[in-house]
């Protein structure tokens, strides 16, 4: 794949995702995953490492996204400061636990786990009834604990931000509105994401055959490529939602 290729691929899919990303309140990474493992692959990168350092980079551009995307909903009221925080403190050790797994786990299984998850995800953010009323909200911080502490694990373990489960839960479970199931969401991947990057950038430092440019699991050129049109799209998903 020649250098055109493969820099169009990553742009295209950072729009996609930032756009997405501000309008869902999902982070995207079940989209930048197998295409960065796609051309990962193609470059001859061994698979094991090749899905790692997707993960990894995943999350490192779903968190500067995630946090413009926070910043916009916000402004627009979206955003339930106290249960964001409580999920996203729980999210962000569920994230280091779920990125240790991941560094230490065969690909197969983790190709697994990414397909049923996605799969389940797919059914809840399509197959159920999202509600705009807030009005029987299950406040519990028990309850944000727990489901933080799922979602960070997954978000860790695969890649993702963890909205396409997290939406869900607050709208459906948790009874959130779904615009503030969004934007809750979001604050919750920003907190989210950060324990898995950590993560993915101490356990990859001494992986070997690793792409060039990166630290880590992180890989700078995809980081990049991605993260240069995700950004100002999230904004554009955000005045869409």
């Amino acid at each position: 794949m020649d250098l055109f290729a493969y820099l169009t691929i990553l742009l295209v899919t950072g729009a996609f995702v930032g756009f997405t990303s501000g309008l869902l309140g999902v982070g995207g990474g079940f989209i930048m995953v197998p295409v960065q493992f796609f051309l990962l692959t193609s470059m001859g990168i061994d698979p094991d490492t090749a899905l790692r350092v997707a993960f990894a980079t995943s999350l490192a551009v779903i968190l500067p996204t995630a946090l413009n995307g926070t910043l916009g909903h916000w402004r627009r009221g979206a955003v339930q400061i106290k249960p964001a925080i409580i999920l996203g403190v729980s999210g962000l050790f569920g994230g280091i636990l779920g990125a240790l797994t991941a560094s230490h786990a065969s690909v197969g299984m983790l190709r697994f786990v990414f397909g049923i998850v996605a799969l389940f995800s797919a059914f809840w953010m399509f197959g159920s009834k999202y509600s705009e009323s807030g009005e029987k909200r299950f406040n519990s911080r028990s309850a944000y604990s727990i489901w933080g502490c799922v979602g960070g694990y997954l978000s860790g373990l695969l890649g993702i931000g963890g909205g396409v489960v997290m939406v869900p839960i607050l709208n459906i479970l948790l009874k959130f509105p779904i615009r503030k199931a969004i934007g809750t969401s979001m604050a919750f991947i920003a907190f989210a994401s950060v324990g898995g990057i950590v993560t993915y950038l101490f356990t990859g430092i001494f992986a070997d055959g690793l792409p060039s440019y990166s630290i880590g699991y992180i890989n700078i050129v995809q980081l990049v490529a991605l993260t240069v049109t995700s950004i100002p799209m999230s904004r554009v998903g955000v005045q869409t939602a």
